[in-house]
């Protein structure tokens, strides 16, 4: 697999990374141990070295991320993240103190089975703490090598621009893919004038896009999808015509359409790092090969018309999920 550098300071990662989420949170049960660091060291046999974690997700998260990853460590780039109060994101807190960050950070080597935290990104803008103490306190921890590069997720420009002024910004990672384009408005234009590498989740919408999910599928008891607004039966019924379209445009190529959807990203800036996450081989296997889909001028041009000429019915997050993005 290719490499692609985030930021000025080149940090070098796969092409494609691997986001380990739903290993253990948001998707229902987690899976076995065994299984999560069998798919984990599946990936960088795949060519994968870029794996992305955080505090949130659970302890175990971090802990299997970090036995699955020790055999070849330094061959890998970890990222996780702080920034929930108390690392728990249903009670919807946030808390981004200095004093805090450090404790994260302390507990997340010891998880990690590491020296150091590769990218280390605040999950969420804390409106309590100002940015440039944040920005500080990172730069505080990369002084002492037990960080190595600092990032942010679903900032807004403005807070991206001043996080930037105190300590160089690796990445962003937010939510982006054909089913969210919101970052296009602003955010890439920003990333790109301060040489900040895009690190998007969720770049299969959710599963959306891989077309697998129709007004038909349920998901299982803390399936983060039961609450989402655009996973309900109305948006859902209507966000079809986007899955096919891609499907069509998938089937004549000759591949799937979750490889569509990441070649497509992929195709965007050549420092967007997409970082889809799943408990399946075959699903992994899938996403590592839309590296290899080259999608032409004319595909991308088709696309493009696609999207334009249909809006995605649904909001992302909650009302109160809206209000922790974009500040």
């Amino acid at each position: 697999m290719k490499k692609r550098i985030l930021g000025i300071n080149g940090l070098e990662v796969s092409e494609l990374g691997f986001g380990c989420m739903g290993l253990s949170f948001g998707y229902g049960p987690a899976l076995p141990k065994d299984e999560a660091i069998s798919l984990i060291r599946a990936a960088y046999d795949l060519g994968v070295t870029f794996f992305d974690t955080a505090e949130a997700y659970g302890a175990d998260n971090e802990e299997w991320l970090g036995e699955a990853v020790s055999p070849f460590r330094d061959k890998v780039v970890l990222a996780t993240k702080f920034g929930w109060k108390d690392g728990d994101p249903r009670k919807g807190e946030l808390d981004s103190r200095p004093e805090r960050i450090r404790i994260v950070a302390e507990q997340s080597l010891k998880r990690l089975k590491t020296d150091r935290i590769d990218l280390f990104y605040q999950h969420r803008v804390d409106p309590a703490v100002p940015i440039e103490e944040v920005a500080g306190a990172v730069k505080d921890l990369i002084a002492e090598g037990k960080v190595g590069h600092f990032g942010l997720s679903e900032a807004g420009a403005a807070t991206i621009r001043k996080a930037n002024a105190v300590q160089p910004v690796a990445a962003l990672q937010s939510e982006y893919s054909m089913f969210t384009r919101d970052p296009e408005l602003e955010i890439l234009q920003t990333l790109e004038e301060l040489g900040i590498g895009f690190v998007p989740f969720s770049p299969l919408g959710k599963g959306f896009l891989t077309g697998k999910i129709d007004t038909s599928t349920t998901f299982g008891e803390g399936d983060i999808r039961n609450t989402l607004p655009r996973f309900q039966e109305g948006a859902r019924e209507a966000n079809q015509r986007i899955a096919a379209s891609i499907a069509r445009i998938a089937d004549r190529k000759g591949v799937m359409p979750a490889q569509v959807a990441l070649a497509w990203l992929l195709a965007q800036k050549p420092w967007i790092v997409p970082i889809p996450g799943t408990t399946k081989l075959s699903r992994l296997q899938e996403n590592v090969g839309s590296v290899k889909v080259g999608l032409t001028a004319d595909d991308l041009r088709e696309i493009g018309e696609v999207l334009a000429s249909m809006s995605v019915e649904g909001a992302r997050y909650s009302e109160q999920g809206m209000k922790l993005v974009g500040r």
